[in-house]
Parts: C-alpha cells; sequence; structure tokens
C-alpha cells in the first residue's frame, strides 16, 4: 500500500492547539504519510469547521480526519466534505445529528467526576489551573502538564452550543480510541457515543491528554485506519 494516497488531517481539541499534535504528526510522517495539523481558535463550532475545511481542501488525496476531544465535534460536521474518507476519535466529543456538546454534558454518567472548569470570561471557558494536571494530562510529564496548564487556549461557549447539521459517521466509516483513565470525557460516555456512531472501538489506558502520553498507540490506530481506507 502506498501511504500517499490517504491524507491525514489532525484536529485539536479545547485548552490546547495544534502543537500538542507533535509526536503523532512525527511519527505519521516518518511512516510515509501527508499530514496536516489544523490550527482552530475553538470559539465557535462554525469557525472550527471553516477553518478545517480550508485544510482539508488543500489536502492532495482522500482525508483521514482525527479530532482529539472537542475536535471530535468538529470532525463529525467538518467530515461532510466529500474529500473526508473517514474519521478518527481520539478520546473524542461523537455527537449526532442536532447535538451539541452542551447537549452531550447534560447526559453524562451521575457518577462521573465533573470537570473543573470555571464559570465563562467573557464567553470563553478555562480550566482550573490547578486542577488542570490530575483533570486534563496525569499522565504527561509534570512540567509539560504545569505549562499546559498556563498556556491554555479559551473554549467559546458558542462552540460548545455549536448544533451538528449532518454527522459524518451515518455516512463514513470511524474509528475510537477510548482514554480508559480519562477524567474530562468520562469513558462511560466515550463508549456509548461511540457505540452509537458504529465506530471500530480501541480502548487504551491513558487520560484525556492521551495524543501527548502515548502518541504510538494514536498511531496505531491512524494507521490502522489509513490502511483499511486504501485497502478499500
Amino acid at each position: 500500500m502506498d501511504n500517499g494516497e490517504v491524507s491525514v488531517v489532525l484536529v485539536h481539541g479545547a485548552f490546547v492547539d495544534g502543537a500538542g499534535w507533535e509526536g503523532v504528526y512525527q511519527t505519521l510522517k516518518r511512516d510515509g504519510y501527508d499530514v496536516s495539523v489544523v490550527q482552530n481558535s475553538t470559539v465557535s463550532l462554525e469557525d472550527d469547521v471553516a477553518v478545517t475545511k480550508l485544510a482539508i481542501a488543500a489536502q492532495k488525496h482522500d482525508v483521514l480526519l482525527v479530532g482529539h476531544s472537542y475536535g471530535g465535534a468538529v470532525i463529525t460536521e467538518a467530515g461532510n466534505d466529500p474529500k473526508v474518507a473517514g474519521l478518527v476519535y481520539v478520546a473524542g466529543w461523537i455527537p449526532d445529528q442536532g447535538e451539541s456538546i452542551s447537549t452531550l454534558l447534560t447526559q453524562l454518567p451521575p457518577d462521573a467526576p465533573a470537570a473543573p472548569i470555571l464559570p465563562p470570561q467573557d464567553g470563553l471557558l478555562f480550566v482550573d489551573e490547578a486542577k488542570f494536571p490530575a483533570a486534563f494530562a496525569a499522565d504527561v510529564d509534570p512540567d509539560k502538564a504545569a505549562f499546559m496548564a498556563d498556556a491554555q487556549v479559551g473554549w467559546g461557549v458558542k462552540a460548545l452550543a455549536g448544533v451538528i447539521s449532518e454527522a459524518a459517521w451515518k455516512t463514513k466509516p470511524s474509528w475510537s480510541l477510548v482514554a480508559t483513565e480519562d477524567k474530562m470525557i468520562p469513558p462511560a460516555t466515550q463508549r456509548f457515543m461511540s457505540k452509537r456512531a458504529g465506530a471500530e472501538v480501541v480502548e487504551q489506558k491513558g487520560n484525556h491528554a492521551i495524543f501527548l502520553s502515548d502518541p504510538r498507540a494514536v498511531v496505531a490506530l491512524v494507521e490502522k485506519a489509513a490502511h483499511t481506507l486504501s485497502a478499500g
């Protein structure tokens, strides 16, 4: 198989930027894939979908969209682009048509730990800096986790409220990596959404920032998806 048959587009989630994909990016590039990293403002779903579609349009080949966390909502909408061949969710939100992350948050298991997200400031949400490492990046190097806490990107209330017009997973094959120690999106919720989407699921021990702490696990699933699409 020629790895060049599939272009991989990486879409980050809330509170971070695309730089967190570096480990995943480097390994995929080394393995012969075309890879692009989207830099979303995470202020509104509409704007993030538009920026992601620009990245999709720039690719030479059919696109495998990879979304972490809130990036899962972005790829669910942007994945309707005809150039997109498949979707990979990494500890991601997988909303259905007519849903938003806000509506999914009302359906969390009653015993799920509450993510330490502070009240909005000027329409933006942030994680409590003191609690960020344990909640978001418990298995990341402590110095790195502390840096991430201080370098947070505000997550727009508009982005949480952005409603999916059409769920791409209904017409495109999907894969999902469930992080079993996740304290931001309960693993039970990840499993529910993945099953509903008909995604091929891989469970991996790790926290929400598994794309940073275990990039090999993410790469393994992305490459499995890419091989499946190329073989088809």
